[in-house]
């Protein structure tokens, strides 16, 4: 009997038919307490496993790399501001271990299959994204150059540029797509979850709008301009998840501005500098945001050619 119960429990099952992505991971029938779980587990794995992590690959690169006379909560603060490369790929690599938080939630507490977590299809529809992260490349590009990229800024080109770039291309993917499916993926799901008692269109954007405000709050001290881009961001990319089925869209928007963001840094006073970012005037977040704007719609309109599921199958 026991071994039964168990062998119920680990089992794989399908989605509810005809339901939106923000309900591909809920149950109906089992109530709030999966997402409530859910919800501890989420919290739990970006409390502890990535500052964790982070610890621990910065205390490897403390062994290696720290000069004498530094103690090691020198080292930390300066590595973890991304004043050395080291820094920057322990801190990606640590967030990137939210993905495997991610699917092993999904996987055991709501016993679903990870291809689920990417899309209502189910599975990555690598076309679509890769059309959605090229016109990404050309908004964003027209954004820096065209806007920011006047008699204002000033290029060099830093001692080991070459080492920096490749940190963030290998890394900075894994961040971002680790940061889409905790707060696209699993967090708008868990919301959803915990508002089963209300109509499924008021769960379904109230999960939206709660995403997208984690999102911005959890990116530290910032002033209003700033807390508004990145909050703009976060309603975008959710309201893509929904419109277009799954994550895609909104990880190729990401993985691109983080790519592009940190890759313009290097040569535009550091990293260390974008890393610290807490402030914003209003000029370059309406740029930003019109920026992302553009892209959503982009991604919705290519969604639409494509005619991507936006909905799971019916049985």
């Amino acid at each position: 009997m026991a071994t039964r119960a168990v062998s119920a429990r680990s089992t794989v099952t399908e989605p509810e038919p005809r339901v939106d992505y923000t309900r591909v991971l809920v149950d109906s029938s089992a109530g709030p307490g999966p997402g409530l779980l859910g919800l501890i587990g989420l919290l739990l794995g970006y409390a502890i496993v990535v500052p964790g992590l982070l610890y621990a690959f910065l205390g490897i690169g403390f062994l290696v790399e720290h000069t004498d006379g530094e103690g090691f909560h020198a080292y930390y603060q300066r590595a973890a501001g991304y004043h050395t490369v080291g820094g920057l790929i322990a801190t990606h690599l640590a967030l990137a271990s939210l993905i495997a938080v991610v699917l092993v939630l999904a996987r055991y507490l709501n016993h679903r299959a990870p291809r689920w977590v990417a899309s209502v299809q189910p599975g990555i529809r690598w076309r679509f994204g890769v059309l959605v992260a090229l016109v990404a490349v050309v908004v964003l590009n027209l954004t820096q150059l065209l806007v920011r990229g006047g008699a204002n800024a000033h290029y060099t080109v830093p001692r080991n540029w070459w080492v920096w770039l490749l940190a963030i291309i290998i890394t900075s993917p894994f961040q971002a797509l680790a940061e889409e499916m905790f707060f696209r993926g699993y967090l708008m799901n868990v919301i959803s979850a915990l508002a089963l008692t209300l109509p499924e269109k008021v769960g379904r954007w109230l999960s939206v709008v709660v995403s997208a405000l984690i999102f911005a709050l959890m990116h530290g001290t910032q002033n209003a301009w700033l807390f508004a881009d990145r909050f703009a961001f976060g309603l975008l990319a959710g309201w893509l998840v929904i419109v277009t089925g799954g994550l895609e869209a909104g990880v190729a928007a990401h993985v691109v501005n983080n790519l592009f963001a940190f890759g313009y840094a290097v040569f535009l006073g550091g990293v260390a500098q974008a890393r610290g970012l807490s402030s914003m005037g209003w000029v370059d977040a309406a740029w930003d945001i019109g920026g992302f704007l553009a892209i959503a719609l982009a991604g919705w309109w290519i969604g639409n050619l494509m005619r991507v599921a936006r909905r799971t199958p019916a049985r």
